[in-house]
């Protein structure tokens, strides 16, 4: 199934040595479209001048390959090339193959080009898929529910252990926490990327998440969950919420609406809610950097401000509800610069965010405070993990700015100067990309999948604003790497079962490890994009984080490592809003 080769090595099961020649070829497995600039590339311990690539058309026969361009080498193996074939248009299944001098073939690769590549498997909607699994409160994948008892005012000051009705949202990721900075962002990156593709999204589903049309694009029925969340986490002007529960919940490995964890109310008997601080805290003795509040007050008013346009056709009342909500928190958040981060209590992770003033801007610009906007855009000209080397966790957070874009977009005067900062990120990543096969500069952190989209995201944006091509390659590279032109030859999207050759088969999830291990991972998960790979100073210096199984990508480790394990919650762990920043990509590649 896999298509990595290892020669006899692979028969026997054992990892390559120096007689055991290595070769891969690492192919999109969703597909190219016709006019896509199409590459793939090669890895292996035999040179690519004494290989003979060919792309074969089981109709036609041979096809072009237009340039075979030696590249940089990935550690440990010290040959690299890209395979180009742009030149190929004609739409049909191919196979690219690598032969020895002697003829005989050592790799084999399908190739799919069409102007369906992306559409034949639906992606547009599949993230949608994974965030249905993740609600909380009803959760439609479990028609039960979870959660019903959140949550008591912890670090609140003299609101201390009242309770606060914050039923809803999502879960985070592969646990049961929940936080209003990627809730909130999960639900602007849905509303963006409806706002950008208003048409051809399904209408499958219910608002409960039920399957059966209600007539209401599903993405917006996803959008609407978080948003009505986020008003529980605001009750009242001035009163915001940035968490439900902390990393005692990790303790509990099962279904959410059996999770027993005890946070001093008693086994599944509700739990903490942390308000945006603006100063350091945290229950026991890690705490957190907090500077300010607007991080997370600009971020509901953001999403508030964008549901509040989408929503004025379809429900007035909520519209003007969130509008109102939009204007209040832009002002608090204005008032009380700053970022706030997450609350850790048991051990020292937590969302390290550093930066605020892009959230201000896109709340501003969304606002249509366009000056206000520009103001803050001028004080973060790129989200500063573009081009760098390392961020802390969640440091530089969203990892795209789409305040830029946004006002860039909506305000004449100020299109050149943002469209210039647009591309400087972009221009900082690339630069840095080029010094690997795969074309990829984002920073091998906790994520980077996330940073991947991002990069993708605004390249697409940029060229779209400007029609400036200087970073196509360098966008289809990195949505490749998604598709499977990594190292490891694997999406890092969860595909559905029998779509691609290679997809997360062993993902991190608390659910699918031992109450419901009767069903393969991606059964639950499909849709989910993974953390993806981490320097290997990171994976080794994170706590609990192992193998359970052999390593069956261990001639790739490098620098980066990726393992397909669940046992590996630093890469194999699928995020909420990482596999929300999905939907703009995905609905644009599926609607070209």
């Amino acid at each position: 199934m896999k298509r990595i080769v290892l020669a006899a090595a692979l028969a026997a099961g054992i990892a390559a040595t120096a007689q055991t020649p290595v070769t891969a070829l690492r192919t999109n497995q969703a597909g190219y479209l016709p006019q896509d600039i199409k590459a793939a590339v090669y890895l292996g311990t035999v040179s690519p001048d004494s290989l003979t690539f060919r792309l074969l058309s089981p109709d036609t026969g041979a096809a072009a390959i237009d340039s075979v361009v030696a590249a940089p080498a990935w550690a440990p193996l010290p040959h690299a090339a890209r395979i180009y074939f742009s030149s190929v248009t004609v739409p049909g299944r191919y196979t690219l193959s690598a032969s020895l001098p002697g003829g005989a073939t050592v790799e084999v690769a399908p190739v799919y080009i069409g102007a369906d590549a992306y559409s034949r498997f639906n992606l547009q909607e599949l993230p949608l898929v994974y965030l249905r699994q993740q609600r909380c409160g009803f959760n439609p994948v479990h028609n039960a529910e979870c959660h019903q008892h959140d949550g008591y005012v912890v670090l609140g000051g003299e609101r201390d252990g009242s309770r606060v009705d914050v039923r809803g949202g999502w879960h985070d990721a592969s646990d049961y926490l929940q936080y209003l900075p990627t809730s909130a962002n999960t639900v602007m990156q849905m509303l963006f990327a409806y706002k950008q593709n208003p048409q051809g999204w399904a209408d499958s589903y219910d608002a409960a998440g039920r399957e059966g049309a209600n007539g209401v694009p599903d993405i917006l029925d996803e959008a609407r969950w978080g948003l009505e969340w986020m008003q529980r986490m605001n009750p009242a002007p001035g009163e915001y919420y940035n968490q439900i529960a902390d990393d005692r919940d990790h303790r509990y490995v099962g279904v959410p609406q059996r999770d027993t964890t005890d946070y001093g109310w008693g086994p599944g008997a509700g739990r903490p809610v942390y308000p945006v601080s603006g100063e350091p805290y945290g229950l026991r003795q890690y705490k957190n950097r907090s500077t300010g509040e607007a991080s997370s007050v600009a971020k509901f008013a953001s999403a508030f401000a964008a549901g509040a346009d989408i929503f004025a056709g379809i429900d007035s009342s909520f519209a003007a509800d969130l509008s109102a909500r939009a204007g209040r928190a832009y002002a608090y958040a204005a008032a009380h610069p700053g970022a706030s981060q997450t609350a850790p209590c048991v051990s020292p992770y937590f969302y390290e965010e550093d930066n605020w003033t892009d959230d201000a801007e896109l709340a501003a610009a969304l606002l249509r405070r366009y000056d206000e906007a520009a103001t803050y855009g001028r004080a973060e000209r790129f989200t500063p993990w573009m081009g760098a080397d390392s961020a802390r966790h969640y440091q530089w957070y969203p990892f795209i700015n789409l305040g830029h874009y946004e006002l860039a977009a909506a305000s004449e005067p100020h299109r050149a100067e943002f469209t210039a900062m647009m591309r400087e990120g972009l221009s900082r990543t690339a630069d840095r990309g080029r010094a690997n096969a795969f074309r990829n500069g984002v920073p091998f952190i906790w994520c980077s999948n996330n940073l991947a989209v991002a990069f993708v995201t605004q390249a697409m944006l940029y060229r779209e604003l400007t029609g400036d091509t200087t970073f196509a390659e360098d966008e289809a590279a990195v949505r490749d790497w998604l598709f499977g032109v990594n190292p490891w030859g694997q999406t890092m999207i969860i595909m559905p079962e029998g779509t691609v050759a290679s997809s997360p088969e062993d993902p991190h999830s608390a659910m699918t490890d031992i109450t419901v291990a009767r069903r393969p991972g991606r059964d639950w998960l499909v849709g989910g994009l993974v953390d993806g790979p981490v320097y290997n100073s990171i994976f080794n210096a994170l706590w609990g984080v192992h193998l359970r199984r052999d390593d069956r990508f261990a001639a790739f480790q490098g620098r980066a490592v990726y393992h397909d394990d669940f046992s590996d919650y630093s890469t194999n762990e699928p995020t909420m809003d990482g596999t929300a920043s999905l939907t703009f990509m995905l609905s644009r590649l599926c609607n070209r």
